[in-house]
């Protein structure tokens, strides 16, 4: 039976769905406004592997994984490169689909845009309005009413942070400068963050939410905003029976990696210069709930791991037939991987099994029975596709297996070089910068200023 940890209760909980067989999971997409960085594709890793493992143990799965495609830092985007809002979501969409694509994540059954459901959206607003959850402030924004529930806070204990009670925008009025949104009785104006996602969970899951998920830094605000507008419009006692969150990526000195710090990495760039299987596999390398810390020397070693896992299946029939009696053979693997998955989703326990069954093959086809090593690599490479890996033809992998090979002193160099130039033009040292440009295009390195830093780094 699935156990699964419960952040809103703050233990390991037995998994019942609501309806039987049938799983309704929301999970928090991206914003639109930028693209899509390693930060994200832990997140959106660890779901995957949670939507196919259900689907795998016998449920239907409706997974529903919203976008959301306008806010004001997308406005202001949009305003100072003089492009449209359309064309840039779009682009952003589309990039985020090509690298999720890239690395083998599913189709969520259904990714909703915040755009599509702006009349459902001030609907809902005015339903708040009207039995006093929300008000019109002195700047014609509205905003939610804190005090007009007592059941704020609902993760107060589990997430350890102070009381906090502030009231939060629902609907933000145009100004001058932000000529971009759409009409409503109090305005041409924008939703705010969380309004957008109270109601496409329960629009698209019809009310009945199993799981709700996200990374860890949307428990607040985001997720206890979105418990408390549910509860108000649609009377959601929990919103979800399962608040599930991934841990964050954090550099190797406790930071997060995020834009606004400039230490974040493009899954894009990422793609560049690893195989799929290695960013999956250092994605899940810690348990989704803890803390990732990223380190390139990471990635060089996982890419070892991954070429120890083709080489294995070199020469084996992984097309095999497996009949009743392999299947009881390989019983103790099986009765393994359950019991890992079904401890809230335990992947760092499913790559030791898998490599377990690596040294079992090895054994196999040293010996020169390739015929029950073939059956015990099926059985694995099984395993291993539901954890996100080993999807690739073995001798496609083999023959690429010097490729992309890029050594992490490499990005140090690059990165060290980045937040020089930075310094250089923070003390307005204008040829110490353009120098330093240079020399970071020697390296094929593209950079996105802005009047203040290098917001992205990319390689050509």
């Amino acid at each position: 039976m699935l156990k699964i940890f419960n952040t809103f209760s703050g233990r390991k909980d037995l998994f019942k769905s609501i309806t039987n067989k049938l799983v309704n999971i929301y999970v928090c997409g991206v914003t639109a406004s930028n693209y899509c960085h390693i930060g994200h594709g832990r997140t959106f890793c660890f779901f995957n592997i949670l939507f196919k493992y259900l689907q795998h143990i016998g449920y239907k799965c409706n997974y529903v994984r919203n976008i959301t495609d306008i806010d004001i830092e997308l406005i202001k985007k949009s305003l100072r490169k003089n492009i449209s809002v359309k064309d840039i979501t779009l682009n952003m969409i589309l990039s985020m689909q090509k690298n999720f694509s890239n690395l083998n994540f599913k189709n969520p059954t259904l990714e909703p845009k915040l755009s599509d459901n702006i009349n459902l959206i001030i609907s809902e607003i005015k339903n708040l309005i009207d039995n006093n959850y929300a008000y019109i402030s002195d700047d014609g924004n509205i905003y939610f009413r804190i005090k007009s529930c007592s059941d704020y806070n609902i993760f107060y204990f589990n997430i350890k942070r102070k009381n906090f009670k502030k009231d939060f925008v629902l609907w933000k009025k145009n100004i001058n400068s932000y000529m971009y949104g759409w009409n409503s009785p109090w305005g041409k104006g924008i939703p705010g963050w969380h309004i957008g996602c109270s109601v496409m969970s329960n629009k698209y899951l019809n009310h009945k939410i199993d799981i709700h998920g996200g990374g860890c830094d949307l428990i607040f605000p985001h997720h206890e905003n979105d418990f408390i507008q549910s509860k108000c419009l649609y009377g959601n006692k929990y919103l979800s029976n399962y608040w599930i969150h991934t841990g964050m990526v954090l550099n190797n000195k406790g930071d997060k990696l995020s834009k606004s710090k400039n230490n974040f990495y493009l899954l894009s760039d990422l793609l560049k210069l690893y195989h799929p299987d290695i960013i999956n596999f250092f994605f899940m390398s810690n348990h989704y709930r803890k803390n990732l810390y990223f380190h390139f020397s990471d990635l060089e070693k996982y890419r070892i791991c991954i070429n120890k896992l083709y080489l294995c299946l070199d020469n084996l029939n992984l097309n095999i037939y497996l009949n009743k009696n392999d299947f009881l053979s390989f019983n103790f693997f099986d009765d393994l991987f359950y019991k890992y998955m079904n401890d809230d989703i335990n992947i760092p326990k499913v790559h030791t099994l898998i490599f377990n069954m690596m040294h079992e093959i090895n054994k196999l086809k040293n010996i020169g029975n390739n015929l029950l090593a073939s059956k015990l690599a099926f059985k694995m490479r099984f395993f291993a596709n539901i954890i996100g890996i080993l999807y690739d033809d073995t001798n496609m992998y083999l023959r690429n297996i010097k490729n992309k090979k890029l050594d992490f002193k490499i990005i140090k160099r690059i990165n060290k070089l980045i937040r020089v130039r930075n310094l250089a033009r923070k003390n307005n040292k204008w040829k110490i910068a353009d120098k330093l440009r240079d020399e970071l295009y020697k390296l094929n390195i593209s950079l996105k200023d802005t009047n203040k830093f290098t917001s992205e780094w990319y390689f050509n």
